[in-house]
């Protein structure tokens, strides 16, 4: 029976010491703070990020280089005969065309996976990988059928600030001025590849009383089937607001009794655009 490797990087939320302990490989995502270079979950905490963000730091996202990367797979084909490999969504930045690219020298032996999960849903795929590894020999199998449940996944965010929003362009400093003087919270989706516009309403309270209900008409529409079939995993995430998450989630788990909730910060790539104080509810299918 073929070994398999499987790889991801710190956008599932996956730390360092969690991969060790899941036999999963965690390549750190890359940032510069004025200008300086850090790594996620190893030379960056969560903590040292926020505090940054804070103090208005200049901070720009990046992706691992080809050699880092390239690395990791060199090390791990020395014990293992092919590698699965889950990046963050093609949707969301350029880091899985670029392992795509890297692969093809590798002659089939690196699989990247595109099934444009980010934060909890691609930590969901990420155990989806190690199961199916225990029945499956061929890394190409399991890429097949992680792409083939891409769209299984779901997850809205709703902000404190619309100060990132403007700062990255998504919004007008006008609309996030009158926003602001508004209250008004966006809340924000993504299904399946980029972060896009859900609804705009008064307060963060209504904002996670809108989050819910999205959430309960995907449990009870697109996701019916998978979740009468017990296939349907509960996530939520957070940016910094560790205190304020735990107490939503005792909403949401009231909402949804019966369901397990795993919670993680989200991704620091995510978080970078959207500022500390977000919230994320969000469902992904396990593969069966």
């Amino acid at each position: 029976m073929r070994k398999i490797a499987i790889v991801t990087d710190s956008n599932s939320g996956i730390t360092q010491e969690q991969g060790r302990e899941l036999g999963v490989a965690v390549i750190p995502m890359p940032f510069f703070i004025d200008e300086k270079l850090f790594l996620e979950g190893i030379t960056l905490s969560q903590e040292e990020f926020y505090q940054r963000l804070s103090e208005d730091a200049d901070i720009s996202t990046s992706q691992p280089t080809p050699a880092d990367v390239t690395k990791v797979w060199d090390e791990l084909l020395e014990e293992w005969d092919e590698i699965v490999h889950i990046p963050m969504s093609s949707g969301l930045s350029n880091t899985c065309a670029t392992a795509m690219m890297l692969a093809k020298d590798y002659k089939g032996k690196v699989q990247v996976v595109d099934n444009q999960r980010i934060s909890v849903t691609q930590r969901q795929a990420v155990l989806d990988a190690l199961y199916l590894r225990n029945h499956i020999e061929e890394a190409s199998k399991i890429k097949e059928i992680l792409e083939a449940e891409k769209m299984e996944s779901s997850i809205y965010i709703t902000l404190e600030t619309l100060k990132y929003l403007k700062k990255g362009g998504r919004i007008t400093p006008a609309a996030a001025a009158i926003g602001t003087v508004l209250n008004l919270k966006p809340v924000l989706q993504i299904q399946g590849e980029k972060l896009d516009a859900y609804a705009k309403v008064r307060g963060k309270k209504a904002a996670k009383r809108a989050m819910i209900k999205a959430m309960k008409k995907d449990f009870e529409t697109r996701f019916a089937k998978y979740d009468a079939e017990g296939l349907m995993c509960l996530q939520m995430a957070y940016t910094g607001n560790w205190q304020e998450a735990e107490e939503f989630k005792a909403e949401v788990q009231e909402q949804f009794p019966g369901y397990e909730i795993h919670m993680d910060p989200l991704s620091l790539s995510v978080s970078c655009h959207i500022g500390q104080g977000a919230l994320a509810v969000a469902c992904a299918k396990r593969v069966d």
